[in-house]
Order: structure tokens, then C-alpha cells, then sequence
């Protein structure tokens, strides 16, 4: 059994879409962050770092498995199942590499720029220009890999598409456009068309009505 709690954060579709990608069957829990749900003592006893998603897996010997971090859940997901993750040395090391450069490169921009527009307690322009600049360099890096590949990692939809997907859904926080990076754009669109990545984002959206 799979349990999923989430709520409609960037990094939460990451989840939901592999799942639906993979046809596994799951529970989803709403965590509802905007009230603050992911600070509970009930929540951060499964995630003390108190954010979402988390992934808990019960066998039937009722031995829970708590996972987080949404590159993590992905990796395992994919191992889990046999998809979605290249098994030769070459092919698996490149989504790897997406997956670092997501996680340590255009995530934490995407992030951190809309934060210092939104929610900043006062203008901040030293960070916000900073920010801003690299959520934008690292999008148009993404734009030159996929220039020479169909999708980020290669020829093959893998989870590291999944992972860069999930803030380029969610780039109005950052108040970006894919007007300057044609071959992004070409690509999300041909992600969001899947079915099961419209499944994902439905079941997602419907925590935050």
C-alpha cells in the first residue's frame, strides 16, 4: 500500500504524475500548508523537516517504509517498477545528472525567486535580482539540452522529465514565460499532453479547490 501526503506544491505533482505514469495504485492525503498542516507534531513525526510529499509504504506485515524528498520518491518509484529509469551505466547516469541539476540548480531558483516577489517581508532587490537571473539562466540551459534531445535526459520520457516538470507547471510563481526558450516550450507541452500527467495534476489541484 502506498500513501502519499501532498498538497498542490511543484514538488508534489513530481509524485502523483509518476504514480499515474506507472499505473501504481495509491492513497492521496491532503497536507494543507498554506494553513501550516506540515508543521503538526502528526506530520513531522513522518517528515521532521516538514515538507511535502512524503511517501509511506506499508507491507503486509503492517512495516511502514517513510520516504521524502520528492527526487528520492522518484528514483524510487522508478527502481520499484523497472520504468522509467534507463538501466544501462551511460543512459542512467544522465538522468542522474538532471536530477542534481534540478535539485541543486533550477529548483531552489524557481523557489526562491518567487518567494523574494511574493512573500518577502520588504523589498529585497540585491535577492531578487539574484534569484531572477538564475531562474532564468537555468531555464535557458534547459533549453539548450533540449535542442539536441527530444526529452531532458535523452530520447526517453524518464523521472527526471517529471522532476524538471513539476516547477515549470508552477512557473507563474516565479513569473516566468517559456516565450524565450522554444525547445522548453515545445517539450512541456508534450509533457502536459500526456494522459497520465493530466491524471496526476487533476488529482493534485483537487487539494487546493
Amino acid at each position: 500500500m502506498l500513501d502519499i501526503y501532498a498538497f498542490a506544491t511543484p514538488n508534489s505533482v513530481k509524485v502523483t504524475i509518476a504514480l499515474e505514469e506507472l499505473d501504481l495504485p495509491y492513497t492521496l492525503h491532503g497536507v494543507n500548508v498554506r494553513k501550516g498542516e506540515q508543521k503538526t507534531p502528526e506530520f513531522l513525526a513522518l517528515n521532521p523537516n516538514g515538507k511535502v510529499p512524503v511517501l509511506v509504504e506499508t507491507d503486509e506485515a503492517r512495516r511502514m517504509f517513510v520516504l521524502t524528498e520528492s527526487a528520492a520518491i522518484l528514483v524510487f518509484l522508478a527502481e520499484k517498477t523497472g520504468q522509467l529509469l534507463p538501466t544501462g551505466a551511460q543512459s542512467r547516469a544522465r538522468v542522474f545528472e538532471q536530477l542534481f541539476f534540478h535539485a541543486s540548480g533550477l529548483s531552489p531558483a524557481f523557489g526562491q525567486s518567487g518567494f523574494f516577489q511574493k512573500f518577502a517581508a520588504a523589498p529585497e532587490p540585491i535577492a531578487l535580482e539574484r534569484f531572477s537571473t538564475e531562474a532564468k539562466r537555468t531555464l535557458h540551459v534547459l533549453d539548450t539540452i533540449l535542442a539536441k534531445s527530444w526529452f531532458v535526459a535523452g530520447e526517453e520520457f524518464t523521472i527526471a522529465d517529471i522532476a524538471h516538470f513539476g516547477w515549470l507547471w508552477r512557473r507563474n510563481f516565479p513569473n516566468i514565460t517559456l516565450d524565450d526558450t522554444p525547445h522548453v516550450a515545445r517539450w512541456y507541452a508534450d509533457i502536459e499532453s500526456r494522459p497520465a500527467v493530466q491524471r496526476g495534476i487533476a488529482r493534485i489541484e483537487a487539494l487546493a479547490p
